[in-house]
């Protein structure tokens, strides 16, 4: 497969959107800049409308529609950014809309999809993930010949995506040495990353993939897109079981780099943009910042732009998003404690096994008559990462039998 010279389609993209997206702000970020001893600055893509870039793939296929399509009108799936980005182009063009989203997507963003549609767009809500999502749309398609607007497996899509990288240089005013972006199903990364690679090839490009959904790594390494056996969604702006046909060769011919990050490393990256950046990020808007420092390394003194891709974090998240950060920083842990059913055992525990910066914030335990022990789920907060040894080791020496229920196993997803 291939396309006409894709920089020159981000180029008349960029015509295209001139004057419907907004030009976001680039913004260093000293928190980044310190930890990697580099220049790191942030494109607030989260400040785009819909808050997120995806605006400018949707409004840049469906401002090229003609006559006859307009008229039928237009369909996505969405795990929720690229609805309101079709919402808002909807809106705009005169096209009526159908949305499809997985029954994951926060409310924050089906409401969203709504407000922008302002009247023309319908929101569908089922299945569990965004490829279940995919197949509703595509079968409205095909029932009734509105156009689908890919979230990202279009040439029309990628190039509005691409614009990005435009922008990035632009306000820059110099070249940078990596740029940084998140990827799930590879809309922005192919864009973007085929524009710099044809325009500036020096730069290095990286492409940052949630580790439980990382679908553009598995396509790279098995020479092709491949369906992933399992899936986290926690990142649901980024959870693609399967990279596209079209990204992917845009993608594997830019020479970016792909790389992976814990959810719970993504967890920690958005609450320190909130607690000291003042910036709300979404899962996926956090992903590329995520990588800063750890799965990205770069020269002190290099100049890096990441890309903050959105903001539509809806607050009652917030709680598993603290916990989450909690456990991949080692300052959370659960544990299978049974208690010998006697006077004075919960008191021994609390004096013999945890320390005096060791804090309980679980503790669930149904007492059995029947039986001479009771097991209680419990869960510790430590101070520091490396008061878990220590910790560790006292409940070993108890005569108590704890078991340590880690995270990921079974009994973890079932327990917490």
């Amino acid at each position: 497969m291939s396309y006409p010279n894709v920089a020159e389609l981000v180029a008349s993209a960029a015509e295209r959107l001139s004057g419907v997206a907004v030009q976001t702000p680039l913004q260093l970020s000293e928190r980044l800049s310190a930890a990697t001893g580099a220049q790191v600055w942030l494109k607030r893509e989260d400040l785009q409308i819909g808050r997120s870039y995806k605006l400018r793939g949707a409004f840049n296929l469906l401002a090229q529609l003609d006559a006859g399509e307009r008229a039928a009108g237009a369909v996505c799936a969405s795990a929720g950014n690229h609805g309101q980005g079709v919402a808002y182009a909807c809106r705009q063009l005169g096209i009526r809309g159908r949305v499809h989203v997985p029954s994951t997507t926060p409310r924050q963003k089906r409401e969203r999809i709504l407000a922008l549609g302002n009247g023309d767009v319908e929101l569908v809500v089922g299945g569990d993930t965004y490829d279940e999502a995919a197949a509703m749309a595509a079968e409205h398609a095909a029932s009734t010949g509105a156009t689908v607007v890919p979230a990202f497996d279009d040439i029309r899509t990628i190039a509005g995506q691409g614009t990005v990288g435009v922008e990035i240089l632009e306000q820059l005013g110099a070249v940078p040495d990596v740029v940084v972006l998140p990827v799930g199903g590879g809309g922005l990364l192919a864009g973007v990353g085929s524009w710099l690679a044809a325009t500036h090839p020096g730069i290095r490009i990286v492409g940052v993939e949630p580790a439980g959904a990382a679908s553009m790594t598995a396509a790279l390494a098995a020479g092709g897109p491949v369906v992933l056996p399992e899936l986290d969604t926690f990142v649901d702006g980024a959870a693609v079981r399967r990279a596209g046909d079209v990204t992917f060769p845009l993608v594997r011919d830019s020479g970016a780099e792909l790389v992976a990050v814990a959810e719970g490393r993504v967890c920690t990256e958005m609450l320190d943009l909130y607690q000291t950046d003042g910036i709300i990020a979404e899962p996926a808007g956090a992903l590329a910042a995520a990588a800063m420092g750890e799965e990205v390394l770069v020269e002190p003194g290099a100049t890096v732009v990441c890309l903050l891709s959105g903001g539509n974090n809806d607050v009652s998240r917030y709680g598993e998003v603290v916990e989450r950060s909690l456990v991949h920083r080692g300052l959370k842990h659960y544990f299978l404690v049974e208690f010998p059913q006697e006077p004075g055992a919960l008191r021994r525990f609390l004096d013999e096994v945890l320390g005096p910066d060791d804090d309980i914030v679980l503790f669930e335990y149904i007492k059995r008559d029947n039986r001479e022990t009771g097991a209680a789920l419990v869960g510790v907060e430590i101070a520091e990462r490396d008061g878990y040894e220590p910790l560790w080791a006292r409940m070993k020496a108890s005569p108590l039998r704890i078991q340590l229920v880690a995270p990921g196993s079974a009994a973890y997803r079932f327990l917490v």
